[in-house]
């Protein structure tokens, strides 16, 4: 990994922010980021103790498990929200916070406010309809990195039954890729599979995100992060036709070349140079 963890993260695995024990477990992980989530995962009456426990084991952990890092905190809606805000200075040098159901750009403001000068990204999930509105809008606020998909919230919000493969949620896919791109943000992260004993399931939803453009799949359990490494990076067979096409390009010297009989244009250079890029992703 290169020193842009952030961007070039594929895996993101969440850890209960109450349950300090799996902190370095998730940690000593293959995942290239880890979210200690304080929303979702902690119960309403653990929230105090959560933010308590992270802060002692942010003093603990050097800057490199630092690096890493990311935190959830609660929605703008929710009564801890102001609470986390207050709290999160205690976190210097905090990579990123992840905002969840994120709806428009002034859910951001105060997350901004409350981290002043410090370089802390921000890590906008879109989980509604009134979200998936204002994408572009999110996308483009200040401080945002990239965008996420919260696909179960969403799924809930407008009531929808999606199936395994969650077709139903392709428009949805399509639209926070094409957001982050227009924002010129890092490709976009997608949501979790609930799954947690069938690798396969993982790995055939974590090729679905790469076919639609996104750039990373949020995990729930540490087994998962294999699987997503694995179909996010480039087979060996890709690895060689990247290769053998940008030595064409350097042979040919400019202008019209063929690679395995068909004609190379800067689209397929850059599709290559892309392959070659997240084949150096450990």
């Amino acid at each position: 990994m290169s020193s842009s963890l952030l961007t070039e993260a594929r895996s993101f695995l969440f850890v209960p922010g109450n349950r300090p024990e799996r902190f370095d477990k998730a940690l000593a992980s293959p995942a290239h980021m880890v979210i200690v989530d304080l929303e979702d995962a902690v119960p309403a009456a653990d929230k105090a103790a959560a933010r308590l426990a992270l802060a002692a084991a942010w003093q603990q952990w050097p800057t490199a498990q630092r690096a890493r890092i990311v935190v959830r905190i609660n929605a703008a809606q929710t009564d801890s929200h102001q609470d986390d805000l207050a709290w999160l200075p205690q976190l210097p040098g905090l990579p990123a916070v992840m905002v969840p159901k994120a709806e428009k750009p002034s859910d951001l403001t105060d997350v901004q406010h409350a981290l002043g000068e410090a370089a802390t990204a921000l890590i906008p999930i879109i989980e509604s309809a009134e979200g998936l509105a204002n994408v572009d809008a999110l996308a483009r606020s200040p401080r945002v990195l990239r965008l996420a998909f919260g696909n179960l919230d969403f799924q809930a919000d407008l009531g929808m039954a999606c199936g395994a493969d969650e077709a139903e949620l392709a428009p949805v896919r399509v639209a926070i890729v094409v957001a982050s791109r227009r924002a010129g943000l890092a490709a976009p992260m997608d949501g979790v599979t609930t799954d947690t004993q069938d690798m396969g399931r993982v790995q055939t939803d974590a090729a679905r995100s790469l076919r639609f453009g996104f750039g990373a799949k949020l995990c729930i359990h540490p087994l998962q992060v294999a699987a997503v490494h694995a179909a996010f990076a480039p087979t060996a067979a890709q690895i060689d036709w990247a290769q053998r096409v940008l030595q064409a390009e350097a042979e040919a010297g400019g202008g019209a070349f063929t690679v395995d009989g068909r004609m190379v244009d800067p689209p397929v250079l850059k599709l290559a140079r892309q392959r070659l890029a997240m084949a150096r992703i450990d």
